[in-house]
C-alpha cells in the first residue's frame, strides 16, 4: 500500500497511466495574433490520454457529428450536443436540446450561461476542464494536472451513484504446490479523474466517505465472484478508519449473508493495529462470521511483531520491500527474514510474501519458509472475467 495506507491499492508497477499532464500546445498560439484563447482539457476517446482542444472559432459545437468542432464518439452524446459562443472576453455555453444534458460544475445548463476558467463542463457524463491562454500573463493558466481537486469531487458523486468501482483480482498461490488459493482484491475505476485508489480515496476524504468507498469495493468484489460454482477465497482490504467504526462489522455481516459459502479474509494494515482491545473485539466478531484475518505490509522488526501477534491473525503479509531481490541479498538479510518467517509459522500463522516478481525470488521465498506468495510472477491483477476459468478449475 501507499504510505498513507490507501486501501485497494494498485501497486506502482500495476497502475495504468491516467492521462498526460503536458502543457497546452503553445505552437497553436500565433505570437501577437491572439489575445486570449480558450481550451477544453479532457479525454476525447475513452481510455485515451488527456487532450487540450482549442476553441478556435465560434460558434464552437460539440457532439457526435463529424462536423463538430469537438467530436465525441459516445452514444450518450447527441449529434450536436452543445455550443460555445463568445461575447467580448466572456465564454458562453448553451445546450442544443441534447438527450442527456450539458452541465457546468454539476449544474444542468438551461439557456445561455457564462463559463469561466477552471470550470468543469460535462457533455452527458464526459467532463472537460475549461482553460484559458492569456497573452497578458505570457503563459498558460493551467493546473499541474487535469485530474485536480474540483474535478475529482464532482466525479466522485458519479462514482458512488453508479457504483463504478472496478474490482481487480491478483492470485495468491501456495509455494508448496503452486496452486492458487485465493485472490487479493485491488481497486480501480473507469471514472475520469478517479482512475486510481489514491485519487478515489483522496476525493472520498474531502467528503468524509472513505468508509463507504471501502465497503463498496468489498461488496463489488464479492458480487463479481459469488455466483461461480465454487466462489474463490477473497483477500479484501480495509480503510484504517474502519477498525474502530461500529458499522464495519455490520458491513461484513451483510457480505456473509450475501455469500454464505465464500471464504473471505479481511486485510488490515499493520500500522492500523494499535488498539489491542478493539482488535480483540473485532477478532471475535470475525470468528463468529467465519471470516479470517490478515495483517498487511508487515515490515522487519521484532518489537512490532510482538505487538501484532497479541491478537493473532491467520495470515501475515510481508511487505514487498522485504521480498524484492531477496534471491540476491546478502546472507545476513536472508537469515533475518528466514528467522521472522519461522517465528510466524511456529505460531500457526501463514506467512505470505508480497511483490514476488521473478521465479528466483519465488524459489528463495519457498526456501526461507514462506507458505504463500503473490506478485507479477504469479499473475497480474485482472478483472473477474479473466479468472473465471481458473476459479472453476480450482
Amino acid at each position: 500500500m501507499l504510505p498513507n495506507m490507501t486501501p485497494y491499492d494498485v501497486k506502482p508497477q500495476d497502475a495504468d497511466p491516467s492521462g498526460s499532464t503536458d502543457d497546452l500546445p503553445l505552437a497553436l498560439l500565433g505570437a501577437g495574433q491572439i489575445q486570449a484563447l480558450w481550451f477544453l482539457s479532457g479525454q476525447t476517446t475513452e481510455g485515451d490520454a488527456v487532450r487540450h482542444v482549442p476553441i478556435h472559432s465560434f460558434p464552437f459545437r460539440v457532439g457526435r457529428r463529424g462536423d463538430a468542432g469537438l467530436v465525441l464518439s459516445f452514444r450518450t452524446v447527441s449529434g450536436l450536443h452543445a455550443e460555445f459562443m463568445e461575447s467580448g472576453d466572456q465564454l458562453l455555453l448553451r445546450d442544443l436540446d441534447s438527450t442527456n444534458g450539458t452541465f457546468v460544475n454539476g449544474n444542468r445548463v438551461t439557456g445561455l450561461v457564462v463559463v469561466n476558467q477552471n470550470d468543469l463542463v460535462q457533455f452527458a457524463e464526459f467532463p472537460f476542464r475549461v482553460r484559458r491562454q492569456s497573452s497578458e500573463r505570457g503563459g498558460l493558466t493551467l493546473a499541474t494536472s487535469v485530474c485536480d481537486y474540483a474535478l475529482a469531487l464532482v466525479q466522485f458523486d458519479q462514482l458512488m451513484t453508479s457504483r463504478a468501482v472496478i474490482p481487480y483480482f491478483q492470485p495468491v498461490i501456495s509455494l508448496n504446490d503452486g496452486a492458487t488459493v485465493g485472490y487479493e482484491v485491488l481497486g480501480r475505476s473507469g471514472v475520469y479523474g478517479l482512475e486510481t485508489p489514491e485519487l478515489m480515496f483522496h476525493a472520498a476524504s474531502q467528503l468524509g466517505l472513505e468508509l463507504e468507498l471501502s465497503r463498496m469495493f468489498r461488496w463489488e468484489a464479492v458480487r463479481a465472484s459469488f455466483s461461480l460454482p465454487d466462489p474463490p477465497h477473497l483477500f479484501v482490504n480495509t480503510h484504517p478508519k474502519e477498525i474502530s467504526d461500529p458499522g464495519f462489522v455490520e458491513s461484513l455481516k451483510a457480505l456473509r449473508e450475501f455469500s454464505p459459502r465464500q471464504k473471505i479474509t479481511v486485510e488490515i494494515h499493520e500500522s492500523a493495529v494499535t488498539d489491542a482491545a478493539a482488535m480483540a473485539t473485532l477478532r471475535s466478531a470475525l470468528n463468529d462470521l467465519k471470516i479470517t484475518l490478515a495483517y498487511d505490509d508487515f515490515g522487519a522488526g521484532q518489537d512490532r511483531l510482538i505487538q501484532l501477534i497479541e491478537i493473532r491473525p491467520d495470515y501475515l503479509k510481508f511487505d514487498k520491500g522485504l521480498v524484492r531481490d531477496i534471491d540476491r541479498a546478502a546472507g545476513a538479510r536472508q537469515k533475518m527474514l528466514e528467522t521472522l518467517v519461522k517465528m510466524i509459522a511456529d505460531l500457526g500463522i501463514a506467512p505470505l510474501a508480497e511483490g514476488v516478481e521473478t521465479e528466483s525470488e519465488g524459489t528463495t521465498c519457498r526456501q526461507l519458509g514462506f507458505h504463500l506468495a503473490q506478485g507479477f510472477h504469479y499473475g497480474k491483477p485482472a478483472r473477474a472475467s479473466a479468472f473465471e476459468v481458473a476459479w472453476q478449475n480450482t
